[in-house]
């Protein structure tokens, strides 16, 4: 057997804690686990987790017998679902996002999408991230909701992706459907809307709302393809076999999802068209830009079920030019540090504001009351009605600058497990460099 597939043979401990959706919550409502539970979690996020679920429970068995008349789907963002391969019946799934054990022996270069079938068994879908979503689906389910955590592969064509949801969506017998997107989730609804159309059932999804939406892109998306994304050099820094260009050469580059994500920037810098990208470093796929060019007009145009919450004073990359053979970006703080606050709202959209980091949005208690309200109501007064976006003090950084402070390797091992835990989830932390 070689290296590889030894490594690809072995079940680690993320591997192992994979669990169906409904087992984890059953197990963290009856206290089932509890140590590896509470290892795997961290002692206070499997608090947090355990009194929700618990509570949950409780909703449901009250409700038994009694469909409520609105059923919610929530939609992760890009990243927000694990992926992996199936083993045999009875064993663990092979999980390699996210999976730290693979990461450090670059396995994440499997994630590439095949163009051609493959001897070994697909990557899909495993559901949701639970630290990202998990308290959020519980505390809409002690709200009474009956909640769907949708996982899918975000690498690739989000109208595609759409489609698969619409179906799950007609296929759903609930009264009313909302549809509840982070990130690029909430593109994913639009996508699903779009392609319902005007067919029989479409008037059941009565709300569709977005947290941290990338409505209109993010510049994030370029510096993934790049090599210059925050979470990109982190990944790298993990991995003992590649740098970050190299991650993003092999895997990155090729997911449709990231050139969907580009921002359309008017008459200064046409990021669709290849040559104006700085020929030097990682560069994006020419065909896969052309073929995202019209993303934005497929998807479904905002209406009075639209609504956007939006994440406020975080540093973050606001605006782009291309300088020579590297991209200069301006960072503000007019965003939740991944989508520029401007970018994720929509024209005639009521939007909610507050100051929150765009991977801390579905966790934050806050968010949730008012999702609550507006799924209820359509209204809510627990956040900030509108945006306001305060640039404060602009910084300008380049892909040099960003590759140099990104560039530096660290020993997964030598970490506590309390380390290893706080570096997964800072892993979108913004960089020294956006805040001189």
């Amino acid at each position: 057997m070689s290296h590889a597939a030894e490594v690809a043979a072995e079940v680690s401990v993320y591997d192992r804690m994979c669990w169906p959706e409904a087992e984890l919550e059953r197990a963290l409502a009856g206290g089932a686990h509890r140590r590896e539970l509470a290892a795997y979690l961290g002692a206070t996020e499997y608090s947090t987790l355990s009194a929700l679920a618990h509570q949950a429970q409780a909703v449901q068995r009250r409700r038994t017998g009694r469909r409520g008349r609105l059923k919610v789907y929530l939609l992760p963002g890009i990243l927000g679902s694990q992926l992996g391969r199936l083993r045999a019946v009875g064993e663990p799934p092979d999980l390699l996002w996210v999976d730290p054990t693979d990461i450090v022996n670059g396995r994440l270069t499997e994630l590439r999408l095949p163009r051609r079938p493959q001897p070994l068994a697909p990557v899909q879908p495993l559901g949701a991230i639970v630290y990202s979503y998990l308290a959020l689906k519980l505390r809409l389910a002690v709200a009474g909701f009956d909640v769907v955590l949708y996982d899918y592969d975000w690498r690739g064509d989000v109208l595609a992706s759409g489609h698969a949801l619409m179906l799950r969506l007609a296929a759903d017998g609930a009264e009313q459907l909302a549809l509840v997107g982070h990130s690029m989730g909430a593109l994913l609804a639009r996508a699903a809307l779009a392609h319902y159309g005007a067919a029989a059932g479409a008037e059941r999804i009565t709300r569709l709302i977005g947290i941290g939406a990338p409505h209109g892109g993010s510049i994030a998306a370029v510096q993934a393809l790049r090599a210059t994304y925050p979470i990109v050099g982190r990944l790298a820094a993990m991995d003992r076999v590649h740098d970050a260009e190299t991650l993003t050469r092999r895997a990155f580059r090729g997911f449709m999802s990231l050139y969907q994500l580009l921002p359309v920037l008017g008459s200064t810098l046409d990021l669709f068209d290849p040559d104006c990208w700085p020929r030097t470093g990682a560069r994006p796929d020419a065909k896969l830009l052309r073929a995202a060019r019209d993303f934005g007009q497929r998807l479904a145009p905002s209406d009075q079920r639209f609504f956007s919450i939006v994440g406020t004073g975080q540093r973050t990359v606001t605006g782009v030019e291309r300088r020579g053979q590297q991209f200069r970006y301006q960072v503000s703080s007019a965003g939740d540090g991944t989508v520029a606050s401007g970018c994720a709202v929509l024209p005639g959209v009521r939007s909610y504001s507050l100051r929150c980091e765009h991977s801390e949005l579905p966790r934050n208690e806050s968010v949730a009351a008012a999702l609550t309200d507006l799924l209820r109501r359509g209204r809510t007064q627990r956040l900030r009605e509108g945006v306001i976006a305060r640039h404060g003090r602009s910084t300008y950084v380049t892909d040099g600058i960003l590759r140099r402070e990104l560039a530096r390797k660290l020993d997964w091992y030598q970490l506590s497990i309390g380390e290893r835990r706080r570096y997964l989830d800072r892993l979108n932390e913004p960089p020294a460099a956006y805040r001189r």
